[in-house]
């Protein structure tokens, strides 16, 4: 969120930011913690903070659109689509050019930004292009608990068996396993 990076930018504590700005502390604690909806701020609040903090109305709001967190089956399922609708090298581009991953991870965001890389590095491998190294420090990392797809936890609750889970492990594509998402299909988006 823009108004905490720009705390930390100008060593504001929340409580200068409130006697700079007259905005209630309570206020501003609300909007950092997002416990307070940022269109549904007064004009007037949007205001004081913008001032003090020398940015415009619209970044402020623009930033908590950008907060908005949707399930990661909707991650996955948009960024599937997104391979298809641009294609393959298109697609690589944007996300190097975008530096998505890295702004996924550092909002500890760990499953969306791993399987964006593993996404990238599968696409990578299918498509005979060397492997950016930029993100060699994330490659090192794995999440602690397996992701698996809806409809194989689905069927694995059904069935009351681990079979298919093991199955879907066995089957997974190995740029995603290496993360411990267990993905095998990436391609067959409707």
């Amino acid at each position: 969120m823009l108004i905490k990076e720009k705390l930390k930018e100008k060593n504001m504590s929340m409580y200068r930011l409130s006697k700079e700005s007259g905005v209630p502390q309570a206020t501003i604690n609300d909007i950092c913690s997002g416990k307070a909806d940022m269109e549904k701020c007064a004009v007037g609040t949007l205001y004081r903070l913008a001032k003090v903090l020398n940015v415009s109305i619209e970044d402020i709001l623009e930033s908590s659109r950008e907060e908005y967190r949707s399930s990661f089956e909707t991650f996955k399922s948009n960024t599937c689509h997104h391979v298809k609708d641009m294609g393959d090298i298109d697609f690589m581009i944007h996300v190097l050019e975008s530096d998505e991953i890295r702004s996924l991870y550092e909002k500890h965001w760990y499953p969306e930004a791993l399987y964006l890389l593993a996404m990238l590095d599968y696409l990578s491998r299918v498509n005979d292009v060397p492997v950016c190294t930029k993100y060699n420090d994330i490659r090192s990392r794995r999440l602690k608990n397996p992701i698996y797809p809806a409809g194989v936890l689905l069927a694995s609750e059904v069935m009351k068996t681990e079979e298919t889970k093991r199955k879907a492990e066995k089957e997974a594509i190995p740029e995603f396993r290496r993360f411990n998402i267990i993905e095998s299909e990436v391609r067959n988006v409707v």
